[in-house]
Formats: structure tokens, C-alpha cells, sequence
């Protein structure tokens, strides 16, 4: 585990926010991005795996944590969060880097490799669909339309209320798992918490329902880990992706959920450090 007291805190300016971010570890820079609802701690038992070998930048996206949380929807558009993560790059004056996004992070990350792959050395992806693939199964799939069903609520009015009830029992319920120690529940719990975070959170889902104008052709050469046992994202979305990615190495991993950075870091560590150091 991360000993807290190593890590380098930062608010770094970017696009008009502030994003607070963790830093630590030297070598190549590396940006980590989290996904919904999570914060940079989603990374936490990856960090001591990889600091040797890496600069990690780590931030709280937009709407997250202790970053800023601009209130509407617009503000969350792919557009945005995109130059987020290019201003946090030329602010700490990186120059090109390597990144890897989770979730909502990948989601980011596979558009901003896509616009800006000149930036990028290498794009590592855990559990993040393909926005053309998951367009396409989101209509003609019926296992991907039942995995996703939750996002429907929250383009309703109020649609964050359910996760937030009951001391968000229903987030507590499908993000927490036998690898997430006390410690991690209450520390997710403190994140969740923060003046509207979890609207921030659902506010990348109303602000991008259709990510199709994006063809995503992807030049950079490509990580993709992927845990089965997922169940939001179906592993029918890795079917096709290799027609988008030309460099492409796809790696599978039979134990892990969803949670892939909490349920198996040394897979996550292994593979990203073989990728990279190739």
C-alpha cells in the first residue's frame, strides 16, 4: 500500500479549473486517469508497483474529489475533460507522456489518443470500451443494454439521487468488493462525500451520450486490459477493436472484476511496466 506521506499533492491549473493532483515516483511521465465514481486513490496499490520506474501524475478529474466542479452539464463535455488532461500535461511541462485511463478515464483517454496522438508515447486502457463499439452494442446487444441499464437513470431529473440514498448504499453495493479494505471504503466514502462530487461524477454521462462523431482511429501504439468478471462491461466489446487500434496487444484477466486496479495491481503493474519498457 501507498504510504501517504510520500506522495506530492498539487493543485495544478488547467482549462480554466484547478485539478488536485497526486505525484510521485520518477522516470517517464505517466498520467493515470480514474473513472466513475472513482478518485486518483483507485490507483493507490498500483503506485508502489510503479514509482520506481515512472513519474506518476495522477489527478482528480473534473467534478471529482478535491478538484473543481463546474455545476453544468456542459462542462463535462469529452471536449473539455480532453484539454483537462492536455493543459495538465503542458502546465507540469511533460512533453509527450504515456496514459492510461480506467473507466470514464479511459473513455478520455482513448479520445484525447485519438486527437492528440502526437502527445502520447503509449495508451494503456482498463475496462474502457471503445466509444464505436459501445455505441454499437448499447443498440444490438441485449447482455451490454442490461449491464448498462444504471446510465439511463441518470439522465433523468434528479437521476443521482439513488446512488446517493442511504449513505450511498447502492454505490457501496456494486463498487465495493473482498479487495477493497476498510481503510479503501473510507476513503471512497470521504471522496463521495465532497460538496457535489457525485453529481460532478454522473455529470460525464449526461454530458456525452453519444460520443459517434469521434471515429476513433487510434495511431498510438495500445494496452488493453480487461477484468471478465466485469459486470457493467460486457467482453464482447473487445470484439472489433483491432479494425480501430492498429497497434493493438489486448490482455485478460480471469479474477478480476470490474475493479481491475483493486482486485489484481500486480497484474496492472506487470503488464503496463512490460508495455511500456517494451
Amino acid at each position: 500500500m501507498v504510504i501517504l506521506n510520500e506522495i506530492k499533492e498539487k493543485y495544478v491549473e488547467t482549462n480554466g479549473i484547478k485539478l488536485h493532483t497526486v505525484i510521485m515516483g520518477s522516470g517517464k511521465p505517466l498520467i493515470l486517469l480514474h473513472g466513475f465514481p472513482e478518485f486518483w486513490y483507485c490507483w493507490a496499490k498500483v503506485i508502489p508497483l510503479l514509482k520506481e520506474d515512472f513519474k506518476l501524475i495522477i489527478p482528480d478529474m473534473r467534478g471529482y474529489n478535491l478538484s473543481d466542479k463546474p455545476k453544468a452539464v456542459e462542462n463535462y463535455k469529452i471536449e473539455i475533460l480532453i484539454e483537462d488532461i492536455k493543459g495538465l500535461s503542458e502546465t507540469l511541462g511533460l512533453g509527450k507522456f504515456f496514459l492510461a485511463g480506467h473507466d470514464w478515464g479511459g473513455a478520455v483517454a482513448w479520445i484525447f489518443a485519438e486527437k492528440y496522438p502526437e502527445l502520447l508515447d503509449k495508451l494503456i486502457i482498463l475496462n474502457a470500451p471503445h466509444h464505436q463499439i459501445f455505441s454499437q452494442k448499447i443498440r444490438s446487444d441485449k447482455k451490454q443494454q442490461e449491464a448498462s441499464s444504471y446510465i439511463f437513470e441518470f439522465y433523468k431529473p434528479n437521476g443521482a439521487d439513488f446512488i446517493i440514498e442511504n449513505n450511498f448504499e447502492q454505490l457501496k453495493k456494486f463498487v465495493f468488493n473482498k479487495n477493497f479494505s476498510e481503510n479503501d471504503r473510507e476513503k471512497y466514502i470521504e471522496a463521495w462525500s465532497q460538496p457535489g462530487a457525485i453529481e460532478g461524477g454522473v455529470n460525464y454521462y449526461r454530458a456525452n451520450r453519444s460520443l459517434e462523431d469521434w471515429k476513433g482511429i487510434i495511431e498510438v501504439p495500445t494496452l488493453v486490459l480487461w477484468g471478465m468478471k466485469d459486470i457493467f462491461l460486457t467482453s464482447q466489446l473487445l470484439e472489433g477493436l483491432s479494425e480501430y487500434v492498429k497497434d493493438l496487444r489486448i490482455e485478460c484477466n480471469d479474477k478480476s472484476s470490474h475493479w481491475i486496479t483493486h482486485d489484481d495491481p500486480e497484474f496492472v503493474a506487470n503488464k503496463i511496466r512490460e508495455f511500456i519498457l517494451d
